[in-house]
């Protein structure tokens, strides 16, 4: 799998291309930013690290362009660590968020989850009768559409990936661990509540299965 760096800070360039290549993916990046948009599409990556701060254009703007010509999955790297910044990131197309100075591990471990999804929805991937859009952030039945929030459909599709098999509370916060912080018990619950409640409401009351001790069944 290949991935495309776009970061201006030639060091930080340089360490993330050494952490991807001992893992396994092929990596390109650019020195020249004037056309990056232009650069990302000719080498037609798996995925990109998108930083925000660039010469000539930011990562914003960057992303809305790939956006108009490509559903390549994108992760922005930032060192603007609020809520606002992550909002705006997701609502121009990137499909993840990742705060500077990220952990390498849990950087790994979110490319990896995101390529997955992506290859997965490529292919169709359904639950029982719902149609599963992870590029809308959606389930669907005929004309009807269930939206999930990111956490949401992150869980879900941690669950559907392990159906009929219990995944633990564990293994479900450390797929919503973004960067920095760790997502407490209580968030994980309510997350877990809300999705339940949305598939109850669609008509799946029985979707999700607590473990008492042990974590969720998805049925």
């Amino acid at each position: 799998m290949k991935i495309f760096i776009v970061e201006d800070e030639k060091e930080i360039r340089k360490e993330l291309t050494l952490l991807l290549d001992k893992y396994g993916y092929a990596c390109a990046s650019s020195d020249d930013f004037r056309n990056i948009t232009a650069r990302i599409l000719e080498a037609r990556p798996d995925l990109v690290l998108l930083d925000i701060n660039l010469p000539y254009q930011d990562g914003y703007e960057v992303c809305r362009e790939l956006r108009k010509e490509s559903d390549v999955p994108v992760i922005v790297l930032t060192s603007r660590d609020t809520d606002f910044d992550e909002l705006l990131s997701l609502n121009i197309g990137a499909d993840d968020y990742v705060a500077k100075p990220y952990n390498p591990t849990i950087l790994l471990l979110r490319i990896s989850a995101l390529l997955k999804r992506t290859a997965k929805a490529n292919r169709g991937q359904t639950y029982r009768n719902l149609q599963v859009n992870v590029a809308r952030g959606s389930l669907s039945l005929e004309d009807r559409e269930l939206i999930l929030t990111k956490n949401e459909m992150i869980i879900f599709l941690l669950l559907l990936d392990r159906q009929g098999q219990i995944v633990t509370r564990d293994e479900l916060m450390t797929a919503l661990w973004d960067n920095e912080e760790f997502v407490n018990d209580n968030a994980l619950t309510v997350n877990i509540s809300r999705l339940r409640a949305k598939l109850a409401d669609f008509g799946y009351q029985d979707a999700i299965v607590t473990r008492k001790k042990q974590g969720y069944v998805l049925k």
